[in-house]
């Protein structure tokens, strides 16, 4: 799938691992509907929701302003995508 970027582990992301919920940096064209059939094919899980959030580059000094998205996927009870790291 050439829309996923990676994942992202931050102390958050690692707390949300224990809710259940994975974290995701993907391109900013990307649906949700999209995002959840993918997940379920390639991880063999069911996602319970998605909550989706935009953010922009932070560096002021730049007149290049990239758009990235950040997803959260939140699985149903007793599915578990294994923690896979770079």
């Amino acid at each position: 799938m050439e829309n996923f970027k990676t994942q992202l582990i931050t102390e958050k992301s690692i707390r949300l691992l224990q809710q259940n919920q994975y974290t995701f940096y993907v391109d900013s064209k990307l649906t949700k509907t999209e995002m959840k059939n993918w997940i379920e094919q390639f991880f063999d899980v069911k996602v319970e929701g998605i909550n989706s959030s935009r953010t922009r580059n932070k560096n002021k000094w730049s007149s290049n302003f990239t758009n990235k998205k950040k997803m959260i996927v939140r699985l149903r009870a007793n599915h578990l995508i294994p923690l896979f790291l770079n």
